[in-house]
């Protein structure tokens, strides 16, 4: 990632020598939401990471602890698959999947209920074959569940480095292909019986991207995919995804949301103002306060600034899966002057509080609201501390977008690139600043062009492909978009999901009753499909989840009864 001291570079590379190096998300956010500022902030995660690991390894010989397997029940098992589909090429690779067959009993129409990995590891969908939607289905149906991982992610690697060239392969065509050929040949270890989809009715499942993939499946082989439940399903591609921050705005607190509003008004007029000494000096004191005064370009200031609002998309109704990151961001800008010491009267002479207005003003007229000092706070602790400046790292190497040579890298480490190809090529989702005059929690500075300058640092023309200059988005719109719709295709969203504007559930969508044929279901309070984790004992979930998967659990028995087997 960057230059850093010697001792520090030599320990970190003594350590990856023996242990696997981490490529997930973010612990805190979801990265990806995040566009250049994100793909920063995800190579500090993993150097953090990666560092704290060869601490444990080096000081408390504890390496066998971290790659202990969290689920040995489900051990990874492979499928054959071709590189390329709709090419005469003899080059394969191996798709990962695990089942579960606890509740399996032999019988016609018992199902296999497969969830797609989507764009991450397919480990990270375990939880949801042990306790969550795959094992409510296939114990309410004596089926088998399944978890199958997308091509190029995890270990289902098709190739050797992920250039403009080798990520060419990765497409919704061919991440589909993969899935029907899956469905219509893989043979279950220790399964005698043939439940091939001309055999067995499968049902698909998939959040998110992967909820847009179900959908997809139902649409593309509706002869393979005998039913579909489309979770928080991305069906409408866009380059502009403004309105994700503004389901946002709308949900919070609305004490938070006027906090951020006031702080964006603020930040845009300090940003805005000019190129004139005092202008400049007013716009690094700003930046000063929040850690990165020498942070050169605006737009990466104000895009680390709205960096805490991926934390909404990790809410969840299980403690023990969601995080609580968006409610410790909003209670932190609404602390008092008491939460910075060296501003309080009598100790600092160079600021004075106006306890009535809640405003700070220092001597070359900065003035702010304390809650914009507190927002600066937050970052300084939760994002500019990862920076490793005592090693010889800069800000602007930790948070700078304007260096091409920084997305340079194409190893099979650098996995940012993988989503990252599927936003450039076809998806979009560029995460921009509403039209003006509207209210906002983010910087008018969040141009579409700043969103989408990655696309071009990261990959320069291939000799076999070159990266559009704009997504194809008519690639996944042409498949239905919002009036995407199939018997035995169920879509369930979250009513405060920032990805509701993209699935058939949103304000831009027309409405559609719900059928038991055509289930069209909203989880009151819900956020990013909710409906996929569950607990061991379901009379432990919250009203509102028992309803969920009980309804999902009843639409799929309903629908099992039209199967007839082939």
């Amino acid at each position: 990632m960057v230059q850093l001291k010697t001792s520090f570079f030599l320990l970190l590379g003594a350590v990856l020598a023996q242990t696997t190096v981490v490529t997930g998300v973010l612990s805190d956010t979801n990265w990806r939401v995040l566009g250049p500022q994100g793909i920063n902030l995800w190579k500090l995660e993993k150097l953090t990471t990666e560092f704290s690991r060869a601490a444990l390894t080096i000081q408390e010989s504890q390496q066998a602890s971290l790659n202990a397997k969290p689920y040995p029940e489900f051990p990874a098992h492979w499928f054959t698959q071709p590189l390329d589909h709709f090419a005469d090429s003899s080059e394969t690779w191996r798709q990962r999947y695990w089942i579960n067959t606890r509740h399996y009993k032999p019988h016609s129409g018992a199902p296999v209920i497969v969830i797609d990995g989507g764009e991450t590891s397919g480990e990270d969908r375990l939880p949801f074959l042990d306790t969550g939607i795959a094992d409510i289905v296939a114990k309410a149906t004596g089926g088998i569940g399944v978890v199958l991982e997308h091509r190029y992610y995890g270990e289902s690697i098709a190739v050797r480095n992920l250039t403009t060239d080798s990520l060419r392969f990765l497409n919704n065509a061919q991440s589909a292909a993969d899935s029907a050929n899956f469905l219509a040949h893989v043979q279950f270890p220790g399964i005698k019986e043939n439940l091939t989809a001309s055999n067995t009715p499968w049902l698909y499942y998939g959040g998110s991207y992967a909820g847009a993939r179900a959908a997809h499946m139902k649409v593309l082989y509706p002869e393979l995919v005998f039913g579909a439940i489309a979770s928080s399903a991305v069906t409408h591609a866009a380059l502009e995804n403004w309105e994700y921050m503004e389901i946002i705005r709308q949900a919070a607190d609305p004490k938070c949301s006027a906090h951020l509003e006031n702080a964006v008004r603020t930040i845009d007029s300090i940003l805005l103002r000019g190129d004139s000494a005092l202008d400049k000096a007013l716009k690094r004191h700003l930046k000063g306060l929040f850690g990165v005064a020498d942070l050169e370009h605006d737009e990466d200031f104000v895009s680390l600034v709205e960096s805490p609002l991926g934390a909404w998309q990790a809410k969840n109704w299980d403690p023990k899966v969601g995080s609580t990151k968006f409610e410790e961001f909003c209670e932190a800008l609404d602390k008092s002057i008491f939460n910075h010491p060296d501003l309080l009267p009598g100790t600092d002479d160079t600021a004075v509080y106006d306890p009535e207005t809640r405003e700070v003003t220092f001597p070359d007229g900065l003035s702010l609201d304390i809650s914009i000092i507190n927002y600066a706070k937050y970052i300084r602790e939760n994002y500019v501390s990862r920076c490793p400046v005592d090693e010889g790292v800069t800000i602007e190497q930790c948070f700078g977008t304007f260096d091409d040579s920084a997305y340079s890298g194409t190893s099979l480490d650098d996995t940012w690139r993988l989503w990252l190809f599927q936003v450039c090529t076809e998806w979009g989702y560029f995460f921009n600043a509403p039209p003006p005059g509207l209210p906002r929690i983010v910087s008018s500075l969040m141009t579409l062009e700043y969103a989408s300058m990655t696309c071009r640092q990261a990959f320069p023309p291939g000799k076999h492909f070159i990266v559009p200059e704009w997504p194809n988005i008519t690639a996944v719109n042409e498949l239905g978009s919002f009036d995407l719709a199939r018997d035995k295709l169920a879509f369930i969203d979250g009513e405060v999901d920032p990805w509701r504007p993209c699935t058939p559930h949103s304000d831009y969508a027309k409405d559609r009753p719900d059928t038991i044929t055509r289930p069209f279901k909203v989880i009151p309070g819900g956020v990013h499909h909710w409906d996929e984790n569950g607990l061991r004992n379901s009379q432990d979930e919250p009203p509102e989840i028992q309803k969920i998967h009980a309804e999902i659990v009843g639409f799929v028995l309903e629908w099992l009864k039209d199967w007839k087997s082939e």
